[in-house]
């Protein structure tokens, strides 16, 4: 039977990320990308900016957590092979084929900023293009990501072909499953703490691979037990409250900060709301949205596509009214975000019907 939590929880946290790139991308914390904000911290709090804090610890953990969970049912489904050939079809395809095809645009107003201090005069159109295609991964770093610890995951299943591992996890209680939380910030400490501007030791933090090949691998061996998740839906109200404080304290004593800095992120008080809160997602959806519907079940198969055409959307529409217009602050927010949530399904939908084009860029 299938598990309609899983796919509102997955669909309703896409929607999430869009928001979250409105905000992210005016932002004035010190967060990197985007086009910056409208002033200074403090002279200019933006407390818009909250949303950052709100989201980052814990809705892109949760994906994985779900990525996880769904590979562990798909697989039981399918078998490894053909599980393995549709994950490349819908993952690395997209994330490197459609660079080239699509997101070379989105890379295009990503280098814009640059481009015109001069720093590209000279750079023949060819090496220009491939830049752009470069520049333009963006959010899809995720599905890199994924496509990855999918692959891993087919060694680890030999490891344990006889779910000796998958069967013991599903014995955790209520309290084995908080104490997760241990590993969830040991898993962040993983990060370079003080990355050298001249490497890739900030392409390491951004994709944060140890970090989140964990919480997948979590996803497949624990959290997609049917005890696992019962016990989740039966504390979903002590879990929620408790991720409301702990995010509240963390917000009320960190907002200022950049909080996608190694060692934001790897503070015990930034894992314990990041852990608390997936938990709470995963337990609320578990014994509250457990359905589904015409709406549900569209954004259900849509949500992937949403997700890796949205930031085109954000990127050139943003970076066009922050240089060329002297709109007021709010009024590009409200255009942004109800660009976002417009133009995104639309440019979805014309995708999808394009033969070549969805297979490159949708992974169709």
């Amino acid at each position: 039977m299938r598990k309609y939590w899983i796919d509102n929880l997955r669909w309703v946290t896409v929607l999430l990320v869009l928001l979250y790139h409105v905000v992210y991308f005016f932002n004035n914390k010190g967060v990197f990308g985007g086009i910056g904000g409208f002033g200074t911290f403090p002279e200019c709090p933006q407390y818009q900016d909250v949303v950052m804090y709100i989201l980052y610890p814990w809705f892109m953990p949760l994906l994985f957590l779900l990525a996880g969970v769904s590979a562990r049912y798909a697989l039981e489904k399918y078998g490894g092979r053909a599980w393995f050939k549709a994950r490349t079809r819908k993952l690395l395809v997209p994330s490197t084929v459609g660079l080239l095809v699509f997101q070379w645009m989105t890379g295009y107003f990503n280098t814009a900023v640059a481009a015109r201090t001069g720093v590209f005069d000279g750079v023949p159109f060819i090496g220009r293009y491939l830049i752009c295609a470069f520049s333009g991964i963006g959010p899809l770093w995720f599905i890199q990501d994924l496509w990855l610890f999918s692959l891993i995951l087919l060694v680890v299943r030999r490891l344990d072909a006889g779910n000796r591992l998958w069967n013991a996890c599903g014995k955790l209680n209520i309290y084995g499953i908080l104490l997760l939380g241990v590993v969830f910030w040991a898993a962040e400490q993983l990060l370079i703490r003080n990355p050298r501007p001249e490497s890739a030791d900030g392409l390491y933090n951004l994709y944060k691979p140890l970090f989140y090949l964990t919480v997948f691998l979590m996803g497949y061996f624990i959290f997609s037990h049917e005890r696992v998740q019962e016990a989740l839906g039966k504390a979903r109200t002590p879990l929620l409250c408790c991720a409301l404080v702990a995010g509240g304290v963390l917000i009320g004593t960190t907002f200022g900060q950049n909080n996608t800095t190694p060692q934001y992120l790897c503070s015990p008080l930034n894992c314990l709301y990041g852990w608390l809160a997936c938990l709470a997602m995963m337990g609320c959806f578990q014994a509250r949205f457990n359905g589904t519907g015409a709406a549900a079940g569209y954004l259900s198969r849509a949500s992937f596509g949403f997700y890796i055409v949205h930031y085109l959307v954000i990127a050139s529409l943003g970076y066009m009214m922050k240089t060329y217009t002297g709109l007021p602050a709010w009024s590009m927010y409200v255009i942004l975000t109800l660009a976002v949530f417009t133009l995104s399904p639309l440019l979805y939908e014309i995708l999808r019907r394009i033969p070549f084009v969805k297979w490159a860029v949708l992974g169709k």
